[in-house]
């Protein structure tokens, strides 16, 4: 019996990987309707028309459960049948605030979909606090780019309804990794061996710092891993775009290895049709210190390239989760991020 509607125009990264927990955890209870996450624009623009057209007709449909890539108020005026249902919209991102290299460049309509969504919705899930307090605070704001007849009182209406829903994780059972390097050894070696694995990370910070990765950057730990070693083992592990900021990850390493630095790097994440001129930059100028590049096709590389890794790194400029960041720390990576965006509320600054 199908009774939860799963509806996701773009199914990729986080957005499939929430869609296929979801239909798991469900078992047998979902029906799932599904477009290739890839031109995002279009399917933010036309997947209401397309959903309309292939969701079969249901009495058995109680909830539907959407991403705010969809216009659900488009989707909802075509087919009122739906209507009836408990609907969920899941944010993963928000368009009010989503980074622009220019203010001109924001399309309105975007936002303004998210916003007529939200409220279509009975219920707005949100991955974080910091995802849900930065679209609600700049709804009135976003509106005034109109030039007359502007809505009021948008936030009030939406906020009730409003939650924050963390992103599930399946993490891999992972064994502890200072446990395994410190069985078998005495309380002397032990202590000894802290002290060296703390002197490593002081040392990779300070290299950090001194490169220019400064100001809006800090340090997280979640543990002091007793096998950070030399080379430093950096990970960076994110979509191949501006927005996650890949210059100033590449021109800090090109400070490093100018100071003489002895560093590994593993460049990870999706990339889609454009790819940023800065990464075939730094496949050149880097090509030494490279020890995996591009997109692992299984979880089980992606995981292992995690484990190898001493520090994963995020450079980004907009971020509302972090589930890349996340994973790496579970894996045993030390975080360097920003001291802004999501990141205080998933790494506070002290464990």
């Amino acid at each position: 019996m199908s009774r939860v509607l799963l509806i996701e125009a773009f199914y990729a990264g986080s957005h499939s990987q929430l869609i296929d927990t979801l239909e798991k955890g469900l078992e047998g209870c979902a029906v799932k309707y599904t477009l290739p996450g890839k031109k995002w624009h279009w399917r933010a623009r036309t997947s209401a028309l397309y959903f309309s057209e292939v969701i079969s007709p249901s009495q058995e449909y109680r909830i539907l459960f959407t991403s705010s890539v969809l216009n659900l108020a488009e989707l909802v005026a075509l087919r009122p049948d739906l209507s009836r249902l408990t609907k969920i919209v899941y944010f993963h991102e928000n368009q009010l605030v989503y980074p622009v290299r220019k203010q001109k460049d924001r399309d309105f309509q975007y936002g303004y979909n998210q916003i007529i969504t939200c409220l279509t919705a009975d219920i707005v899930l949100f991955n974080s606090k910091y995802n849900m307090e930065s679209f609600l605070s700049s709804i009135g704001t976003f509106l005034k780019l109109m030039p007359d007849f502007r809505p009021k009182g948008l936030a009030e209406k939406i906020r009730p309804k409003s939650k924050v829903l963390y992103f599930p994780i399946e993490f891999p059972i992972m064994n502890d990794p200072i446990a395994d390097v410190m069985e078998g050894l005495t309380l002397a070696e032990q202590a000894s061996s802290l002290h060296e694995s703390q002197e490593v990370f002081e040392k990779s910070k300070d290299r950090a710092i001194k490169s220019g990765v400064t100001g809006e950057q800090t340090v997280s730990c979640s543990s002091v891993l007793s096998q950070l070693s030399s080379p430093l083992k950096i990970v960076w592990a994110h979509r191949w775009e501006h927005d996650k900021n890949p210059d100033l990850f590449f021109r800090t390493l090109y400070k490093l290895l100018d100071s003489g630095e002895d560093f590994r790097i593993s460049v990870l994440g999706e990339h889609y049709s454009e790819i940023p001129d800065i990464f075939t930059e730094a496949y050149e100028s880097l090509k030494d210190n490279i020890v995996h590049w591009g997109y692992q096709q299984s979880k089980e590389d992606y995981y292992q390239v995690l484990i190898e890794g001493d520090v994963a790194v995020s450079t980004a400029k907009h971020e509302f989760y972090g589930v890349a960041m996340l994973e790496a720390v579970h894996c045993g990576c030390l975080p360097l991020c920003p001291n802004q965006l999501v990141y205080p509320e998933i790494f506070p600054s002290k464990l």
